[in-house]
């Protein structure tokens, strides 16, 4: 007897932008695909806090320049009280947002110019918990962090640190520093997926970061190797 499925549960979005046009643009897109949501539209910072605390979004898209209170800012807020996810719309010529976005805590980053396939996947990936969206934009951000000689230090973790880590966390380090997703670091390991997710999890709370993204930076930081493809 076919055991019933359990459908897709639906994410649920709020899109924070003070551009009507690029709001009503990003709302369009992500209202059309099958399975999100959008619940609400911010127009700035503390409205976007707000609404978060209210309507409890899966994710909320995030721009990083807004009126009354800024993105990166909002994005602190919401992370602190564990009201939703962020990513982070942005460009990479602001440097100090996105370094403020990192320490933040925001679990995505996604430039501004992404076409609608790149969006949808972005919010999608990081409503599934991975917050290193598209690899090449992971990669792109790392290599401006790594290229501007001011790489933050996430949670203040440092490379005595990661003693507290056993080999295996350290391996999940090295692979979010390579950009993987929680089934190509599986593979990679030979490892469960979840077990990937209990992993990430305990590197997360032992370092004191709040995102893989975060992770991702203090590996290439720190200059810890992931594992080798297969």
């Amino acid at each position: 007897m076919t055991q019933p499925t359990t459908p897709p549960r639906t994410v649920r979005v709020l899109v924070a932008e003070d551009q009507a046009a690029v709001r009503s643009g990003l709302v369009l897109i992500l209202g059309s695909a099958p399975g999100i949501e959008v619940v609400g539209e911010a127009t700035d910072g503390l409205q976007a806090v707000d609404m978060a605390r209210s309507l409890r979004p899966d994710l909320v898209l995030m721009d990083v320049q807004m009126p009354r209170l800024d993105g990166v800012s909002a994005t602190r807020e919401v992370v602190a009280e564990g009201l939703a996810d962020v990513l982070v719309l942005t460009t990479f010529d602001l440097d100090e947002y996105v370094f403020g976005a990192l320490r933040a805590g925001a679990a995505g980053f996604l430039l501004k110019d992404s076409d609608a396939a790149t969006l949808i996947e972005a919010v999608r990936t990081v409503a599934r918990g991975e917050g290193l969206i598209a690899p090449a934009v992971t990669r792109r951000l790392i290599a401006e962090f790594g290229r501007a000689g001011a790489v933050p230090s996430p949670g203040g973790a440092d490379a005595a640190a990661l003693g507290a880590l056993t080999p295996r966390e350290r391996e999940v380090l090295g692979a979010l520093g390579q950009g993987l997703s929680n089934a190509q670091i599986a593979a990679r390991l030979t490892m469960a997926e979840a077990t990937v997710k209990t992993h990430v999890s305990r590197v997360l709370a032992k370092l004191d970061l709040r995102s893989r993204v975060q992770a991702a930076v203090l590996a290439q930081e720190l200059g810890v190797e992931g594992p080798r493809p297969r």
